[in-house]
């Protein structure tokens, strides 16, 4: 008799385990150190990977949007490494395919079956170098992996491991051989943020290090892992927001939507993004409340990207940063929360 090759079974994630959730300054210690070690390769990026670590540690993705030469991949590598997560690499191009990104089913002659072979999704972060050179069909590929940690492939769901998250770069200058992000993927970041020139005091402090390292590679040395890493998200969830911070989220959310120059504003995800940010923010500050103007600080990153704006806006110049700008200006913010 002739046995029957069992069916191959699709990879199981295997999280990690996560110890019960710190207190609040052990989180902010944890998160200071790793801010620390980050910044021994990366100069003159205080606020926006202050910011990008509260959205790790909200949960969140973060895209970082400049033009190139600014260390946005090093950026991230460096954060990889220093929170102990595995990390892989995409190096977005026109012809990259949505398999090269989540796997694909590979026909095993040996058992006459099929076997999943996971894509380069299936890691603790993800890097999606220069995503917006990638077809929009691609970029869709990330959008189940980003809102809900799996993939689906030949009609099975793969979980992916825990934490998971993606850092993307994009170069929002270069227009040849580009493809501009789809709302849908652009809504999938908790974070949009722009790195911006350095201060001269600073790129001359990039300068001296490269000289006095005599190689290209800045390194980073780990300072958490990957279970420590779920703990400190687990230490921040602990964390309660008061209900006039929450109301005054939701106000700025729905002031972008009646906004003149706004077509789309931002939706109820964009108001969580606002307040989960600003809790980590204030966690990493070592509170266990938040302000408004942790609300405020982290206001452009979570909503901009989430507007989309009238023609009549688009063409006068206007930027969705200064939709924002505007918002917070107009609307009233709570006058019985605490402040820092």
């Amino acid at each position: 008799m002739t046995s029957t090759p069992e069916p191959t079974t699709a990879p199981t994630a295997t999280p990690a385990t996560a110890p019960s959730a710190p207190s609040v300054a052990d989180v902010a210690r944890d998160g200071r150190a790793v801010l620390d070690e980050v910044a021994t390769a990366v100069v003159g990026m205080t606020e926006p990977l202050r910011i990008a670590l509260a959205a790790l540690l909200a949960g969140g993705h973060v895209l970082f949007e400049d033009v190139p030469g600014l260390g946005k991949t090093l950026a991230a590598r460096s954060l990889a490494t220093a929170l102990g997560l595995d990390f892989r690499r995409i190096q977005c191009t026109p012809d990259l395919l949505p398999s090269d990104v989540t796997g694909s089913s590979v026909f095993d002659p040996a058992t006459s079956q099929f076997e999943f072979r996971p894509g380069p999704v299936f890691t603790g972060l993800l890097l999606a170098d220069e995503i917006n050179r990638t077809a929009p069909k691609t970029q869709s590929a990330l959008l189940e992996a980003m809102a809900e940690r799996q993939v689906s492939v030949d009609g099975t769901t793969h979980p992916l491991p825990a934490p998971f998250h993606v850092v993307a770069t994009s170069n929002p200058v270069e227009y040849e051989g580009t493809y501009p992000l789809p709302e849908a993927q652009l809504d999938r970041f908790m974070v949009r943020l722009a790195v911006g020139y350095p201060e001269r005091s600073a790129e001359v402090d990039v300068l001296t290090r490269r000289l006095a390292r005599r190689q290209e590679g800045a390194s980073v040395r780990q300072v958490v892992d990957g279970a420590t890493l779920l703990a400190m998200q687990a230490g921040v969830e602990a964390v309660e927001v008061d209900a006039d911070v929450l109301a005054y989220c939701v106000d700025l959310a729905a002031a972008t939507r009646a906004h003149r120059a706004v077509e789309v504003g931002a939706s109820p995800r964009g108001s969580q993004a606002l307040v989960l940010v600003a809790r980590a923010l204030a966690v990493l500050d070592g509170r266990d409340y938040v302000t408004p103007e942790d609300v405020k600080a982290v206001a452009a990153p979570a909503l901009a990207h989430r507007l989309s704006l009238t023609p009549q806006a688009w063409a006068a110049g206007l930027a969705p940063e200064a939709v924002v700008t505007e918002v917070l200006a107009q609307v009233a913010g709570p006058t019985t929360a605490r402040r820092a």
